[in-house]
């Protein structure tokens, strides 16, 4: 199966550029390496345990740049924001792994995994299984699917493949109707964007108008767009589990302290 058709927007220019590049990684190492590289890493850490917590359970966000605000973060020492953050009390870590427009890479999920106990998402544009493969050979221990690059039957398979391999994914949605694809396909962490990738536009609102959308079974993150305690309670009260947050903490002098600010700690 094939990712969705492309329609010109800023999602689909970054996900064809991306499939360029995953082309030619695909041909530089062959998935019979990756197999290899799994069966040598220890066993995943257990993401969804960590969103499970009766906390304010915040994924920190490792990102250095953003297509629609450039460099957030000059001085990006993988290790060093790992650490502070998990200090902080992150109940876990995503790392942005796409080079062009985000400036990540995939060693950054290696370097934050061996600095800290947490465990780490690698976010990116997946869209097929070598990159789920690719993903466990780096350690992490979960991976981001985009319901709105994927059909039903992809995301099944890509869900499918992660826990085989010890992983469950966040599949992330924007609208009620991808919601709805999503939990029909079996996800079990459901992440609601309040970005839309489209057009890059943020509004906290859309994950209080899908909550009541998402499964009582599921683990329900909210994404994007919280910059204040407050919100991270409002959303709590709302039925959220866990919160994912970015750029309020690549864009502080002080992650660790910045975090710490919006736990309330």
């Amino acid at each position: 199966m094939q990712a969705q058709p492309k329609t010109g927007t800023i999602l689909d220019r970054i996900v064809e550029a991306r499939r360029a590049a995953v082309e030619h990684r695909q041909k530089v190492v062959p998935l019979p390496v990756l197999k290899l590289a799994v069966k040598r890493n220890e066993s995943p850490r257990d993401f969804a345990a960590a969103l499970s917590r009766p906390a304010l359970n915040v994924i920190a966000e490792l990102k250095k740049a953003s297509p629609s605000r450039g460099v957030l973060r000059e001085d990006f020492s993988v290790e060093a924001l790992a650490a502070a953050l998990e200090q902080a009390g992150a109940a876990a870590l995503s790392v942005l792994t796409e080079e062009q427009f985000f400036q990540g890479a995939l060693v950054h999920v290696t370097a934050a995994r061996k600095k800290t106990a947490l465990p780490v998402l690698r976010k990116d544009f997946i869209f097929n299984a070598w990159q789920v493969w690719e993903a466990r050979a780096a350690e992490a221990d979960s991976f981001l699917l985009i319901a709105a690059i994927l059909d039903d039957a992809l995301l099944r398979e890509l869900l499918l493949l992660g826990r085989e391999l010890g992983m469950e994914a966040l599949v992330e949605v924007h609208t009620r109707e991808e919601l709805r694809r999503a939990a029909d396909t079996g996800a079990r962490i459901v992440g609601i964007n309040n970005r839309d990738l489209r057009t890059f536009e943020v509004r906290v609102e859309t994950s209080l108008e899908l909550i009541e959308e998402i499964p009582d079974e599921c683990i329900a993150v909210s994404e994007s767009g919280l910059r204040a305690h407050a919100d991270l309670e409002r959303l709590r009260v709302a039925g959220f589990d866990a919160f994912l947050v970015g750029e309020q903490l690549m864009t502080a002098a002080e992650p660790g302290a910045a975090l710490r600010e919006l736990m309330g700690t």
